[in-house]
């Protein structure tokens, strides 16, 4: 006969040990596995080829929230439950009207217009095709539901509130530190502001970590508030669409 040691009575007391620590513990885990699959697939995506850097951030995307779902965590936990599409989508349409108006004050005033002279959308056709092809498939939907979706989910089981603002918006600071090693050496205005060499560099990774992590605070609260990450995508979206579109605008306008 099997006999089932956890289930015995304790000698001491008589009753069941408990196993309320066990849903906490699988959290804790879960949580574990969700960020090493994040660090692992922005060192793939950053450190290797050239293919990987296109398809490593979806595919890890679509398979962190086919293991969330398998570990029983609900539509509603990752932001993609129907029944918040609406109010989703009103704050989607509120987020990208402000960045539109702010996006176009800024390349209107010629203090901050410089800091849209950006190599990477030097044409108007390349920053279409970034804005409404790349952009949305291979950055903000994937990062979206890794970090709105799927590590909001796990953090909210263990930390509640506090921890999704604080540890999610950290985290999501510091995925963009691999990106930004070349950050001032291709924005013109960033050069003009923080000159060349390695400080300059340095101090572009901490500018860019700051603003990411400043930026996931704002998209977390636009995730919680509207129950959705329709809101998050479209306002990621518009902040690096709209400026790819600015800045080919600029570049445009100064070379005539």
């Amino acid at each position: 006969m099997t006999v089932e040691i956890e289930r015995l009575p304790s000698p001491e007391t008589g009753r069941l040990p408990s196993l309320a620590w066990l849903p906490r513990f699988h959290a804790w885990i879960d949580v574990a596995v969700v960020i090493a699959v994040l660090v692992t697939t922005n060192l793939i995506a950053h450190f290797t080829t050239a293919w990987a850097s296109i398809a490593t951030v979806p595919i890890a995307a679509c398979v962190l929230v086919a293991m969330m779902r398998r570990r029983g965590m609900r539509w509603s936990e990752l932001g993609l439950s129907p029944r918040h599409w609406k109010r989703g989508t009103l704050y989607s349409v509120a987020a990208v009207g402000l960045v539109l108006t702010v996006v176009a004050i800024g390349i209107a005033l010629p203090f901050t217009r410089q800091f849209f002279l950006s190599e990477r959308y030097a044409t108007i056709s390349g920053a279409l095709v970034a804005s409404m092809i790349i952009i949305p498939l291979q950055t903000v939907i994937p990062e979206e539901l890794a970090f709105r979706g799927v590590l909001h989910g796990t953090l909210e089981r263990v930390w509640g509130a506090r921890g999704v603002f604080a540890a999610g918006s950290l985290l999501f600071g510091l995925w963009h530190v691999a990106s930004s090693f070349g950050l001032t050496a291709g924005n013109a205005g960033l050069s003009a502001f923080l000159g060349a060499g390695l400080l300059a560099q340095i101090a572009g990774i901490v500018g860019a970590v700051i603003a990411t992590a400043g930026a996931g605070f704002v998209f977390t609260w636009l995730r919680r508030r509207s129950g959705s990450i329709l809101a998050p995508i479209a306002l990621h979206w518009s902040l690096n669409g709209a400026g790819a579109l600015a800045a080919a605008l600029v570049w445009h306008a100064t070379l005539n």
